[in-house]
């Protein structure tokens, strides 16, 4: 890995001399990455879990009566021998009025007060992207969406329509082994791609999500809505034999303002599935309440200290795919600047003392220019059983490299 990471850093290198002296007319970067288990997992035939490289384009056009946003990235994904285009936003933004803003196209939405962690942010994740190194923004999904934004004198109101449904990207076997309930052990690579069934792309399959906000005093409140479908395939057709995406409506509220030298966040929300009203249906994820309570503030010299507590609880137990009827989770966060903010250390954890399971995140990034950066982490799961939430992947434990050039 160290020779591979030398040249791929010369290349990068050598692209990024080219790239400068031509003086293209669109910001973005050029990237590569490498990650591997550090364990073994006899699901998979291989212990790589990425080997990319990624090309970035960035392009802004404003004008007198809007802005064009267009960004995408050129992927070549050695793991799965795929050339891949994503484009992560190609939008317009408006402004019809002096009170209303307008945001039509391909776009990253995203709300709520967790870190990591997402209670009436129902947007779309890449959760697989989060387990095996990539960087950060990723874990954010695009979406085809309409935004409009409304803008009071003391009340704001956010309201998104997704036209057509997009998943997230779940743990679906193509790169990370998981638990598999129905048949009582671990699946992964070798054990094929789980398919769900897709709502039908109908106006009564779109997905709509409002946020109305204000402030009170310091702090920053808002309730939230929404009504579409779950994310990741929480039901099962046992019919076809296939997991599907039931209906779903969510309603919730936040806080987040300063408190005590820092500052503090709590967030709620209430899940019930649409197609099981009467949650007698033991095919489909049973209603559930989330809630998070959360404190930040510095603890020295550009270093800031974050924990969390976060509870889920299902209203109905045994639930599809749990194994406990409450997950509780204490997150951590550090972060620290040091070498004039040329490095960065980093640590996210979760920690779940009822499942007796943890999932921890190091990470050190070093600024070798005002262009090269290089990134060193890991993702490292823990757990005394392997159908916990984060113990069923602990056979996926990776450290991983990147070496970005940015322009």
């Amino acid at each position: 890995m160290k020779r591979i990471l030398i040249l791929a850093a010369a290349s990068l290198l050598g692209v990024a001399a080219v790239v400068h002296a031509a003086e293209l007319p669109f910001n973005g970067f050029l990237e590569y990455s490498l990650g591997s288990r550090i364990v073994d997992d006899d699901t998979a035939s291989g212990g790589i879990l990425l080997h990319e490289t990624r090309f970035q384009v960035d392009i802004i056009h404003d004008a007198d009566s809007g802005s064009l946003q267009f960004r995408a990235d050129f992927l070549l994904d050695t793991v799965t021998a795929e050339s891949l285009t994503d484009v992560r936003e190609a939008y317009i933004l408006l402004t019809p009025s002096s009170n209303l803003d307008l945001k039509v196209g391909r776009q990253i939405l995203t709300w709520g007060t967790g870190d990591f962690v997402f209670l009436n942010d129902l947007f779309p994740k890449d959760w697989q992207s989060f387990f095996i190194g990539r960087d950060d923004e990723y874990l954010k999904k695009p979406a085809s969406a309409v935004r409009a934004t409304w803008f009071g004198d003391s009340l704001n109101l956010d309201f998104v329509w997704i036209p057509v449904f997009e998943p997230d990207s779940f743990i679906s076997g193509e790169r990370i082994s998981y638990w598999d309930f129905r048949q009582n052990r671990k699946a992964g690579p070798a054990d094929g791609i789980i398919e769900p069934v897709r709502p039908d792309k109908t106006v009564a399959n779109s997905q709509a999500a409002a946020r109305l906000f204000g402030n009170v005093g310091n702090w920053e409140a808002a309730i939230y809505g929404f009504d579409g479908n779950y994310g990741q395939p929480k039901g099962y057709d046992s019919v076809l034999g296939k997991f599907d995406y039931p209906r779903l409506q969510t309603w919730g509220a936040s806080l987040r303002g300063s408190l005590l030298g820092g500052i503090g966040n709590a967030e709620t929300a209430w899940y019930r599935s649409l197609d099981d009203s009467g949650s007698n249906d033991p095919n489909i994820v049973n209603p559930e309440y989330r809630v998070l309570v959360g404190f930040s503030r510095s603890v020295g010299r550009d270093q800031t200290l974050g924990v969390q507590t976060y509870l889920e609880h299902a209203l109905e137990f045994p639930d599809i795919g749990r194994s406990e009827q409450d997950r509780l989770w204490i997150t951590l966060r550090y972060t620290g600047l040091f070498m004039q903010q040329n490095l960065t250390l980093s640590w996210f954890s979760f920690y779940s003392p009822n499942e007796k399971d943890a999932y921890v995140r190091p990470k050190v990034s070093y600024k070798v220019s005002d262009e090269v950066r290089t990134t060193f982490g890991a993702n490292l799961f823990f757990g005394e059983t392997e159908n916990s939430f984060f113990g069923q992947f602990k056979d996926n434990s990776n450290v991983y490299a990147r070496v970005r050039y940015s322009f």
